[in-house]
């Protein structure tokens, strides 16, 4: 029970702003080019872009299924078959843990084959139709 003696509390805004969140976040500081903004569902249905978009397809659908096969496998392999998994391969090191260990070893492995692909295959393109679109190299 609120104590007769406090003021009641500060009527209400009828909107909340969130810590001045509900302003844009967009810079209006920047001078005005005269370029008129890239016409972005065009550019989406541009043959560079769906060939780009096939590209990064080409490698992250094949690999997110061999990493969720092989993760999934090692899973199973620990629920069903703790035997295998406990076979000693030597001193205190048995299967299970290599396959462990495996994992973190193989996530650093695809992350350093999609830098590579990414390099060579992704980027060249994306700056390529960054260029196009907006008439300036990418910052």
């Amino acid at each position: 029970m609120r104590n007769a003696t406090q003021p009641p509390p500060p009527p209400r805004e009828t909107e909340a702003t969130f810590g001045q969140i509900d302003k844009s976040a967009r810079r209006t500081d920047l001078p005005d080019l005269g370029r008129p903004e890239p016409d972005f569902p065009e550019l989406a249905r541009s043959d560079d872009f769906r060939e780009l978009r096939g590209k990064l397809r080409k490698f992250t659908f094949p690999m997110t299924a061999i990493f969720l096969l092989w993760y999934i496998g090692y899973v199973i392999a620990a629920a069903y078959y703790p035997g295998f998994m406990a076979i000693r391969l030597f001193g205190t090191v048995n299967i299970g843990l290599v396959f462990g260990i495996a994992q973190f070893v193989s996530t650093l492995v695809i992350t350093v084959l999609y830098l590579r692909y990414a390099a060579g295959e992704i980027d060249p393109r994306a700056d390529a139709l960054y260029r196009e679109a907006t008439g300036e190299e990418r910052p």
